[in-house]
């Protein structure tokens, strides 16, 4: 069974945000973080090999939700009910120079429990963009960030960036919607 649990975050201005003066770093996206210093096990290498293992924009500024945009992530359970899984999600824009960089730090939502490690979960947010009038839209994608604890302890991590082609199973606007990314302004 999915969870859903909505949650808004206020962005500032986007012109602000898309500023140069912010200096923004790019976020690496090619290794998972690992917990450990060990060779991931074949079931680790299947948990992030997973199809169910990904990250969609499932609202971008629907005429019910201007300027809106919802980020929703999917991850395998690992099999393990006393296991907890979790999802973080971001917002990334794309730059004239073609590369990713995060939006702004108010772009993340921080770290939301999604459930027990028994089986797949979905766990998704929006974000509310403001933005600036007379700029050029922005291209932004989402990052979804996954990790398996056993109480404290990080299991496993990985992250990966929107794609499109998935199901939601609660909050895309409109229904079915599923995009990589997202222009906004």
């Amino acid at each position: 069974m999915a969870r859903y649990k909505p949650l808004r975050l206020a962005v500032a201005t986007l012109a602000a945000a898309l500023a140069p003066a912010l200096a923004l770093s790019p976020t690496a996206l090619s290794a998972p973080a690992r917990a450990t210093e060990h060779a991931p096990s074949e079931a680790e290498r299947a948990l992030l090999h997973s199809h169910e293992l990904w990250g969609t924009i499932d609202v971008c500024s629907p005429r019910d939700q201007p300027d809106v945009v919802g980020v929703r992530g999917s991850m395998p359970g690992n099999g393990q009910a006393e296991d907890k899984m979790y999802m973080s999600f971001r917002l990334q824009y794309l730059a004239r120079d073609k590369r990713w960089l995060n939006l702004a730090s108010s772009a993340s939502s921080g770290w939301e429990p999604v459930g027990s490690g028994a089986s797949a979960r979905q766990g998704g947010t929006s974000f509310d963009l403001k933005p600036a009038a007379g700029k050029p839209p922005a291209t932004l994608r989402g990052v979804v960030d996954f990790q398996w604890r056993y109480g404290r302890t990080v299991l496993d991590a990985t992250a990966v960036p929107t794609t499109a082609g998935h199901k939601s199973l609660a909050g895309a606007d409109p229904a079915g919607y599923s995009a990589a990314t997202c222009a906004i302004g």
